[in-house]
């Protein structure tokens, strides 16, 4: 197989013309969406993308974007990849029929409305996979039991309000969808979510009921604003919010006057410092990622003659890959140009 598969602004195949998968500005003959997270999408978008009617409504509500696309192409098809909503893997089929499957990122487990990747069901000669937690470390609990220690953990603490922590594209909305079984109590996201939420709704027979909310109101509502409030104040409320504000000032402060606690979802919380840089209560694993154990059980489903590990840990998991399961396996490092670069 001299076809070349490399990462640079995204991964590029060449396959006798050059497909470009989940780059920010570089354009192929044929460019691949695979779901709408900031790092796989174009900040420029070329004239037309393959990817999902859903990728296509998240995006440009994200970003802005509008952009023509279309769901399949010649030689190329898309089947649900199972990371969030409207992500898809790409199968790719080269000019001499050698079949390539690009997953993006992808998870293997059912959760709440999503179904899993299948790789049962895919027929491909070279898999290229992301890794992000391909170390023997990251193994998660199961499904069904991670969700149940999650609405239980919600039931106890009825008495307080909760700060539930995820990226607002995946886990905010699987946060919401827990939270709506735990327990009926009124559920606050803001403005960034809510907007995700919309896309979702308009491409999807999915609803997610969380009310917009923002610092200002929740800072009265718990009495640490300086401005008067008439509304009512914060008791038992769930409020979703993304990632990266659980360090906020804000976000402690109302903690602090209220009682609340702060959750954070995510696969890093196998490792304890997880909870502490985030400054969480209490984390729990719930990824929309495949576990180190998913990632093997993939790649002996597909059985593909070469695959290709890129993201995370590409290079252990390669080398597993390789060494423990006689896989012909490299890494794909950024900007190496031919496959001579990999030292085969």
């Amino acid at each position: 197989m001299n076809r070349r598969v490399t990462h640079r602004d995204g991964i590029h195949f060449d396959v006798g013309r050059l497909v470009v998968a989940d780059a920010r500005s570089a354009a192929g003959d044929v460019n691949v969406v695979s779901h709408a997270h900031a790092d796989h999408t174009f900040s420029s978008s070329p004239e037309t993308v393959v990817c999902s009617t859903e990728t296509a409504a998240i995006a440009t509500a994200r970003t802005g974007v509008d952009f023509d696309f279309v769901e399949s192409a010649p030689g190329i098809d898309l089947v649900p990849a199972g990371h969030v909503v409207g992500s898809r893997a790409a199968i790719i089929e080269a000019g001499d029929g050698t079949r390539y499957c690009y997953t993006g990122d992808f998870s293997t487990r059912d959760r709440a409305y999503l179904d899993g990747f299948d790789p049962s069901a895919i027929e491909a000669d070279v898999l290229v996979m992301e890794t992000t937690y391909g170390h023997p470390r990251y193994r998660f609990p199961p499904q069904a039991e991670l969700d149940t220690a999650i609405r239980e953990w919600i039931r106890e603490h009825d008495d307080r309000p909760l700060f539930l922590f995820g990226y607002s594209l995946g886990r905010a909305q699987k946060v919401q969808w827990l939270a709506r079984e735990a327990a009926d109590r009124d559920v606050l996201v803001t403005s960034t979510i809510d907007d995700v939420n919309r896309a979702i709704a308009s491409a999807t027979d999915l609803e997610f009921s969380g009310r917009p909310t923002d610092p200002d109101e929740l800072r009265e509502r718990a009495g640490v604003s300086a401005e008067r409030s008439t509304r009512d104040p914060l008791t038992d409320e769930i409020v979703v919010l993304p990632s990266n504000q659980s360090r906020r000032g804000w976000v402690d402060e109302i903690a602090e006057s209220t009682g609340a606690l702060k959750a954070g979802f995510s696969g890093w919380a196998v490792d304890d410092s997880y909870r502490y840089r985030g400054g969480y209560d209490v984390t729990f694993p719930l990824t929309d990622h495949c576990d180190f154990d998913e990632l093997i059980a993939t790649v002996e489903a597909i059985d593909p003659d070469l695959v290709y590990t890129h993201h995370g840990y590409d290079e252990a998991f390669a080398d597993v890959l390789a060494t423990e399961y006689g896989y012909d396996s490299q890494p794909l490092k950024r900007n190496q140009t031919t496959l001579g670069d990999f030292g085969r």
